[in-house]
């Protein structure tokens, strides 16, 4: 299991060189457990597999796998498969991860489709094996498959929450995200998780922290879609604050 690596190593570093050996076997147990992650990343994108079998690939922190299984908890949401909202996921997938990859994630999509979807366990092993960054990314991702068709409802809105809350992102972030998706009083204010009532100070520092949150440079590994859906993002977070800057008449 992904982590033991680590423990391994310190126990053996604890064993032969007591205490400092123990922080040195964690840290070279590390890079087996990075490496090891890369290896399966890599083997994962020449495979084929199915739907069931993508269940059992988020457990690893895969990215794709964990693509998958969300998208198709949140396309069932409302009670409807949309041809915008496959369209949507096609275009992504094809950017991402090319034509032929594509082909067999939507072979498994459709097996996902017609099963039970356990987002619970899947959104609890991708938040012990994802960085944050990652999570939110897939937070974002999702809220843009809701909107394929135009308009997000309210079924959606809930199923993408509770996934959320599953993921460990906290209520702030989805506020912060969803804003950038469904128009509503105060949004720019949302989007850089601050209250309406926020000083001009406290305005300029919460734009400074969120543009750190979510510069594309955080998820540069999970591949060029991914990094352009976080580079407009990122464009949320400037035109919030500047749409407040100029409500507020400050520079």
């Amino acid at each position: 299991m992904k982590g033991w690596a680590k423990w391994i190593g310190a126990l053996i570093g604890f064993s032969f060189f007591k205490f400092p050996g123990a922080i040195l076997g964690f840290i070279i147990g590390g890079l087996f457990d990075r490496r090891g992650s890369v290896e399966w990343d890599e083997q994962f994108t020449r495979e084929r597999y199915t739907g069931q079998q993508a269940y059992q690939r988020t457990a690893t922190g895969d990215f794709a796998a964990s693509l998958l299984v969300l998208t198709a908890a949140v396309m069932k949401a409302d009670g409807k498969i949309l041809k915008s909202e496959l369209e949507y996921v096609r275009r992504f997938y094809i950017q991402q991860f090319g034509e032929a990859k594509t082909r067999e994630q939507m072979r498994a999509l459709r097996d996902l489709l017609k099963s039970p979807i356990d987002a619970r366990s899947v959104g609890h092993q991708i938040r012990y094996q994802m960085q944050y960054a990652s999570r939110l990314q897939l937070l974002h991702y999702m809220f843009g498959i809701a909107k394929a068709d135009g308009q997000i409802s309210d079924s959606e809105v809930v199923t993408i929450q509770r996934i959320a809350g599953f993921l460990g992102i906290g209520v702030a972030d989805f506020q912060s995200i969803k804003a950038m998706f469904v128009r509503e009083t105060g949004g720019d204010f949302k989007i850089l998780e601050i209250t309406q009532d926020a000083t001009d100070d406290e305005i300029k520092k919460a734009y400074r922290r969120m543009a750190m949150k979510y510069h594309p440079d955080k998820v540069n590994h999970l591949g060029e879609e991914v990094k352009n859906q976080a580079e407009e993002k990122f464009r949320k977070v400037q035109e919030a604050y500047e749409n407040i800057k100029k409500s507020r008449g400050f520079s």
